[in-house]
């Protein structure tokens, strides 16, 4: 029994191992089914004609939307895959001049995904080319002849007025333009770029120049300020000084034994502080020779 049991489940095993997916192969040439992806689109052409489109993605019985087309459709016809996912491009240094006539170029980023599957495929032998094309001569077209300071600064603006000119031909195209921002404003010409950037290094030396100035220029009135208040500080000093020494000399003169002696320690502190050799001489009443020898014996008999 089990060696009828284990030929039997093998059978089964090959034959849904090899067997279904040709089944399900030979279905879909037969266009019994169709499975749609995420943001894909099945357009189905037969003679030349659109006989349907599937947009939603799932799992789709193709009889009860074709019919007897269905049979013929994969055989004779020919189904067109279209991917609806958003796409973006870049288009780099598009060339415009300003109103100035200085040579710029604008790098512009744009968005577009497909709305019109059966309008992409055949209107437009290469729609993707033609939109690019189109948003190339749209930005030449709008953004020449701006004055250049707006063309550096009101990108915003210049973006939307692209976006305007566009979108209704992209349409007709079977793409919708999402975003469209203008990323980049630059001087395409290489010499007029070392001109400005002379000039600004130039301008940048005046200003620092100019900055410095003017510091050393407050710098000047603060010192010079400084100085005269302090030169009347000191002169209005130098006028109350003389009044102040005569009134307090007044005041110490009204007691002589006072100022006799405060001349005295003055006279002795200008004697000590300056730097004069200083000689003491003995006095005349005193001789000097008696005395030496007066102290001569008494010096002998401590030696002995």
């Amino acid at each position: 029994m089990n060696l009828i049991i284990m030929p039997i489940s093998g059978i089964s095993f090959l034959a849904f191992l090899f067997g279904l997916p040709l089944l399900l192969g030979v279905a879909r040439l037969l266009g019994v089914y169709a499975i749609v992806r995420e943001r894909q689109c099945h357009v189905y052409v037969l003679f030349g004609k659109v006989i349907g489109i599937l947009n939603d993605p799932g799992l789709w019985f193709l009889w009860p939307r074709l019919g007897w087309k269905a049979l013929f459709v994969r055989w004779i016809g020919r189904c067109y895959v279209t991917d609806m996912r958003l796409d973006q491009e870049y288009l780099r240094s598009q060339a415009v001049n300003s109103e100035e006539g200085a040579p710029m170029g604008i790098g512009i980023w744009y968005e577009m995904f497909i709305c019109d599957p059966v309008a992409y495929l055949f209107k437009n032998v290469s729609p993707r080319g033609s939109l690019a094309a189109n948003v190339s001569n749209s930005t030449v077209r709008c953004l020449s002849n701006l004055p250049l300071a707006k063309m550096l600064v009101d990108r915003h603006a210049m973006s939307r007025t692209v976006r305007e000119e566009v979108t209704p031909k992209s349409n007709e195209w079977g793409y919708q333009l999402g975003s469209i921002y203008i990323r980049k404003v630059h001087f395409r010409d290489p010499e007029m770029i070392r001109q400005i950037e002379s000039k600004v290094v130039n301008r940048l030396r005046q200003v620092t120049a100019a900055i410095k100035q003017d510091g050393v220029n407050q710098v000047s009135i603060i010192t010079s300020t400084a100085e005269r208040q302090a030169a009347v500080e000191f002169g209005k000093a130098a006028a109350v000084r003389p009044a102040i020494v005569g009134k307090t000399m007044a005041e110490i003169s009204r007691d002589a034994e006072v100022a006799e002696v405060m001349f005295e320690l003055l006279e002795t502190q200008r004697i000590v502080e300056g730097k004069a050799n200083l000689t003491l001489v003995r006095a005349p009443e005193h001789a000097l020779l008696a005395d030496l020898l007066a102290a001569e014996p008494a010096k002998l008999e401590k030696r002995i």
